[in-house]
């Protein structure tokens, strides 16, 4: 399981899990506005890493991220790492 530490959101830390063959397993917010941070863990679980990336990247809520754009960033972050 992968912590991302969230900047700028509501949410404070994401954990989450991709497989070996680059499939988003899990991901679940800390924090946040419950109902949304479920809908987006559930739309992004299953889904290739790299799908989620492009999917989310960029949306804005406030302070120019969103939780979305959060959880891309962590995914992109695992990725190159």
């Amino acid at each position: 399981m992968e912590r991302y530490r969230t900047r700028g959101t509501c949410s404070r830390e994401i954990e989450f899990e991709i497989t070996e063959d680059g499939i988003v397993k899990s991901v679940r917010f800390i924090g946040g506005c419950p109902g949304n941070t479920q809908a987006v863990a559930k739309l992004a679980e299953g889904r290739k890493a790299e799908e989620v990336v492009s999917l989310l990247k960029g949306v804005q809520c406030r302070n120019g991220t969103s939780c979305p754009d959060q959880l891309a960033a962590a995914i992109e972050n695992y990725i190159k790492n």
